[in-house]
């Protein structure tokens, strides 16, 4: 029965996207931006190694792709933070404002199943978002000599995949407490400038205080998964991130629920 429902909610959440114009601009913008970004850095990584190759300068182990992925993702996880708010803005303001998310609140649905659900779901568009830009690598990887490692290369994308979800999971709780969708997209685009500079701010901090906002900074985590520094406790931060998400949309759902009891 609770898969049901949650298969139900994923379905519905996920259809939504492709029944909306606004996710075909989105999608267009994100297509045609990365793009731009994708062809001027590797022409410009291409030029620069065809400089130093008939210079003579070129050093014997030089990792060309691996370089270009960090670039790339660099500009990817750049992007994100004007796309992320913009696909979790509406996955429960606009509910709000319809009326849906009463027929929701008291459903005998449980909350966690709703938040799950709609999480999955927008995580899901994202994935389908990024498989043109996975085409794009695979083909561009494909000639890279020597060859890339397939390792360095899921780990990258492991880690754009969970910061996103994380993101996606803190933006779905913003949407769950206000009817703007406006308003949810602005305090999600501050909420990751914040996570963003958490590093400058625990900088001008002293101890303790320093060591716990490093240790809470997503994007830190994310730059050495990408680099390929694997930390199991960057997984368990993303986790925290993905579930602190949920549970707090859960609790909105709930006091939605208590209202209208």
């Amino acid at each position: 029965m609770i898969l049901s429902n949650l298969i139900a909610i994923f379905r519905k959440e996920f259809q939504s996207y492709f029944t909306a114009p606004f996710s075909y601009i989105i999608a267009a913008a994100f297509w045609l931006v990365s793009g731009f970004f994708f062809g001027a850095i590797l022409d410009q990584m291409i030029g620069d190694v065809s400089f130093l190759e008939q210079s003579g300068q070129l050093p014997q182990s030089i990792d060309v792709a691996g370089r270009f992925l960090e670039a790339f993702l660099g500009v990817i996880i750049s992007l994100l933070l004007v796309l992320l708010p913009a696909l979790s803005m509406g996955l429960y303001s606009e509910e709000k404002k319809l009326g849906t998310l009463e027929l929701l609140a008291t459903s005998p649905i449980t909350n966690w199943v709703v938040a799950l659900g709609k999480l999955l779901g927008v995580v899901a568009f994202f994935i389908v978002l990024m498989i043109p830009i996975c085409i794009w690598e695979t083909i561009t990887f494909s000639a890279a000599d020597p060859p890339v490692n397939l390792q360095i290369i899921l780990v990258a994308h492991a880690a754009l995949l969970l910061i996103s979800t994380a993101i996606l999971s803190l933006g779905m709780f913003i949407s769950s407490i206000t009817y703007s969708s406006i308003l949810a997209y602005i305090l999600t685009f501050i909420m990751i400038l914040f996570l963003w500079i958490i590093d400058l701010i625990a900088n001008k901090l002293t101890e303790p205080f320093s060591a716990i906002l490093s240790n809470l900074s997503l994007f830190d985590r994310y730059n050495d998964l990408v680099t390929g520094v694997f930390n199991p406790s960057s997984l368990v931060l993303f986790a925290s991130y993905i579930f602190l998400g949920i549970f707090l949309t859960a609790q909105s759902i709930e006091a939605l629920r208590f209202q209208r009891s």
